[in-house]
């Protein structure tokens, strides 16, 4: 499957700028994603919504560089999705017949998972760690602090701000 830059959005430096590079980046990505095509001009277009949306275009000359830094990260968070996905999805096959949530409820729950993995992501690391310690290996307050070198109150804060962090994205 060939891509084709053809499409031209109405915004015409962001047209001169997928005229240009659509087709580039679809390599690009597609490289990435081990020759997944689908995949790849998925992610083409939203790289060009994700530049559309944030209203910044690059400098003359930085095309490339500028749409690779999107694409990248949304390559991340395509990886990161799919590792979601797996793990819930090897949770579910151990579970019996009788608790398997709907399609409809394993889709919210990916949906939850996702938006908790990006907020966890965009936090300082003690803070992230320390709920993912305490949430997914279930250690007590006193043994994160153990193990992090630091405070039982400082893991209280931390607690406090990655669940409001948390609780800010499932809101949005």
């Amino acid at each position: 499957m060939a891509y084709s830059a053809s499409y031209r959005p109405l915004n015409s430096d962001i047209g001169d700028l997928y005229q240009d590079h659509a087709s580039w980046l679809f390599g690009w990505l597609r490289r990435r994603l081990q020759g997944n095509q689908d995949d790849a001009a998925d992610l083409v277009q939203d790289t060009y919504i994700r530049l559309m949306d944030g209203g910044r275009h690059p400098p003359p000359g930085e095309g490339r560089a500028f749409l690779t830094q999107i694409a990248r990260g949304l390559v991340i968070d395509l990886h990161r999705r799919r590792r979601l996905e797996t793990a819930y999805l090897d949770a579910l096959a151990v579970s019996s017949q009788a608790e398997m949530p709907s399609a409809e409820h394993q889709t919210l729950v990916l949906d939850i998972l996702t938006r908790i993995d990006e907020t966890l992501d965009g936090l300082p690391d003690k803070i992230s760690r320390t709920f993912l310690l305490s949430r997914f290996e279930g250690l007590t307050y006193h043994q994160i602090a153990e193990r992090m070198g630091v405070s039982h109150g400082a893991v209280r804060k931390y607690m406090l701000k990655a669940t409001q962090a948390c609780l800010l994205a499932l809101d949005a």
